[in-house]
């Protein structure tokens, strides 16, 4: 599968190309304020298939965690374009995709800090956490 897409004012673009390995909603508080409040919608693509094709983002993570992920947005108008955890895959944020109807989250995730305006669709498997591999 080929994905492209990138940041809302258009001064970042990427391709993702691979097998998508994991499409899902998360529901954890550090995705809530990445969304604004709403769940984060994902697809977790194969570092190695992942580029940056026009600019550069800025990247964040925080220093008070033993692990933390790596996240990288648009230094212009701050959408956030992808995470990197500290395994060679990139989390690619379905808004970000020229056309988003290319995925579909199949599970959620972390719905333990799920809100009550948060909605997961009728029969799609969730977890208070992330599943068991």
């Amino acid at each position: 599968m080929k994905l492209e897409g990138g940041c809302y004012c258009g001064a970042v673009r990427y391709e993702a190309e691979g097998e998508p390995m994991l499409q899902a909603q998360c529901h954890c508080r550090e995705c809530q304020f990445i969304t604004g409040g709403s769940p984060n919608m994902f697809v977790v693509m194969p570092l190695d298939g992942f580029k940056y094709t026009k600019g550069a983002p800025k990247q964040f993570a925080r220093k008070d965690l033993e692990k933390p992920v790596t996240r990288e947005f648009c230094a212009e108008c701050g959408t956030h374009v992808v995470t990197l955890p500290q395994r060679p895959v990139v989390v690619v944020k379905v808004g970000t995709l020229d056309n988003p109807a290319q995925i579909t989250p199949q599970i959620a995730i972390y719905t333990i800090d799920k809100q009550p305006f948060h909605h997961i669709p009728e029969g799609m498997p969730s977890f208070e956490r992330m599943p068991q591999r």
